[in-house]
């Protein structure tokens, strides 16, 4: 049946969703320094943020990842709609590294040592389409 939820993408749930519930709970309640230099990095990729203060874009980012991962860890959200979730946070990192030159090597796909931490989301864009293509009943063995 399209949209239940499958043995198989237990485990990618579980891991994304605990590591991501995980960091959002960190960000919660970040000193002033590291929300300024988090909310920066995020604005120099997304311009748009510059204009929500520091304090709340991290309380914002903090609530999302929270959600995010209790998306993933639920067993009431299927497949489709927590791929769909995981896809949309990770494509969002990825952004972010795609549009940060001091993340990647010069020319390159390639991260340099700074970028290393956000290139590793690229699993969770794998986890997250995998979840919806899982989901989609077209074909393999079930």
């Amino acid at each position: 049946m399209p949209g239940h939820i499958t043995v198989r993408s237990i485990p990618g749930r579980l891991a994304t969703g605990a590591f991501i519930l995980h960091s959002g709970i960190g960000k919660w309640n970040l000193p002033a320094e590291r929300a300024t230099a988090v909310h920066r990095t995020a604005a120099g990729a997304f311009p748009f943020l510059s204009k929500i203060p520091a304090p709340a874009f991290v309380k914002l980012l903090s609530a999302s990842e929270v959600a995010t991962g209790a998306v993933l860890l639920s067993p009431f959200v299927r497949d489709r709609r927590a791929g769909a979730a995981l896809t949309a946070f990770s494509a969002g990192l990825l952004t972010m590294y795609w549009r940060t030159p001091a993340l990647r090597k010069a020319g390159s796909i390639w991260p340099t040592p700074a970028g290393l931490p956000v290139s590793k989301d690229v699993w969770m864009l794998g986890i997250g389409l995998g979840l919806i293509a899982g989901d989609c009943g077209c074909g393999g063995s079930r």
